[in-house]
């Protein structure tokens, strides 16, 4: 018949045809500690006692509110030195360094691996996690496919995974200025920048906690339809 449209083909076919159920649409409520569903009209789980909350996009205003706090304190990050250098009577190496500056200072003494990890953990990171993050709140609860779900539910859980490695920097100089204490010889110690880096990663690791995966889901239709 003609007025049929034809089924797609390739692996977007099966979605195309089956309907998507989601917690939601069953009646159901997931927990946010144990991942355990229970009914929509419990207010709490029965196996660990967290409080059962509904996903709800008026919950991505902490999203938003915490990753601004760390936008804020990361541009102070780049512009303040991380760490500052003092050695006996004011030898070569005494200073003070921003994160680039010591990257490039570990460029120039031919420590190209140690400063590749530095510009990645210190730079390409954060600002990948705030893209990553600002993404997944403007799309949380929009219309999607199962495949979009899916991407989005990936880039989450890859924000989440790189989380505790965004300290390198910060841990770098807290071990530096704990073993070169060498009295007016040679001594190291952080910078205002370590304090401000410290302070844009936990407020981005509360921004990411913040938000809630189950919106991932709550855009799905109830059948995928192609045009």
């Amino acid at each position: 018949m003609s007025g049929v449209a034809p089924l797609p083909d390739g692996p977007d076919a099966a979605d195309a045809v089956a309907p998507v159920m989601t917690a939601r649409r069953a009646g159901l409520v997931g927990c946010r500690s144990c991942g355990r569903v229970w009914p929509v009209d419990q207010d709490r789980c029965a196996r660990c006692h967290a409080a059962l909350v509904r996903p709800d996009r008026r919950g991505l205003a902490a999203v938003w509110a915490w990753m601004a706090a760390g936008v804020i304190f990361y541009i102070p990050a780049n512009l303040y030195p991380m760490m500052s250098t003092r050695t006996f009577a004011g030898l070569k190496g005494s200073g003070e360094a921003t994160i680039l500056g010591g990257v490039m200072q570990l460029i120039e003494h031919g420590n190209y691996d140690i400063a590749i990890i530095v510009f990645v953990a210190s730079v390409i990171v954060p600002i990948g996690k705030f893209i990553a993050i600002a993404w997944l709140a403007l799309v949380a609860g929009s219309p999607a496919t199962v495949h979009d779900a899916h991407l989005r539910l990936k880039v989450y859980e890859v924000v989440e995974f790189i989380g505790r490695w965004s300290m390198i920097d910060v841990f770098v100089v807290a071990i530096l200025s704990a073993l070169v204490q060498l009295g007016f010889v040679a001594s190291i110690h952080p910078g205002p920048a370590a304090v401000c880096f410290a302070l844009s990663v936990a407020f981005t690791m509360l921004s990411a906690q913040s938000f809630d995966p189950r919106l991932i889901w709550r855009g799905l239709p109830l059948r995928t339809r192609s045009t």
